[in-house]
């Protein structure tokens, strides 16, 4: 069974939702090295490919935007699109996103986020983004660290946790799901 295109914006629009809750509640709870705002960008990204991922993503920062009634999570859109087209294309290439290929990619990620949503961060808000990593920040920074290395090595630590476990959580989500689906062809 081919899935629609109505279909796939459905689970699209589903995935900005989850990220935002998801994004909102961990952020609102400040917990460290945890955000799990792209777990549906991945999730969209494996199944439908990067370009439904990218949107996903875009959309997903300029709604927490909005709804925070600030623009502070516009920017970051660029680390969503960048994680959406990773995921995407390595879903692609091995035409499967299972749990090692959850882990690598978790890895790659864990890496690449924090190489642009760093910069961003530093050049648009001091290093600090009022989130659960603020706290390691200011500890990096207390220590003697400059700002960039600060705010880096706390994003490449939460990154470590947070884009594993998301890709690690895609992939049992997206193996539920195409059991179902399987299931509802028989």
């Amino acid at each position: 069974m081919k899935t629609t295109k109505t279909q796939m914006l459905t689970l699209s629009a589903l995935a900005v939702v989850i990220n935002i809750v998801l994004g909102m509640t961990v952020s609102g709870l400040k917990i460290p090295l945890l955000f799990l705002d792209t777990l549906g960008t991945i999730v969209i990204a494996a199944i439908f490919g990067p370009a439904y991922g990218m949107m996903v993503g875009f959309v997903t920062n300029f709604m927490t935007s909005v709804i925070g009634g600030s623009f502070s999570s516009l920017p970051f859109a660029l680390v969503s699109i960048a994680i959406a087209l990773i995921v995407g294309l390595i879903a692609k290439k091995y035409k499967k996103f299972d749990y090692k290929i959850a882990l690598i990619t978790g890895l790659i990620i864990s890496v690449v986020a924090p190489l642009i949503g760093t910069p961003i961060s530093v050049l648009l808000f001091g290093g600090l983004t009022g989130g659960g990593t603020d706290l390691m920040v200011a500890a990096l920074l207390a220590s003697g660290e400059k700002i960039f290395a600060a705010s880096f090595i706390t994003r490449i630590a939460s990154n470590l946790v947070d884009k594993i476990l998301s890709c690690l959580i895609a992939a049992f989500v997206i193996d539920k799901y195409l059991k179902k689906r399987s299931t509802i062809l028989e």
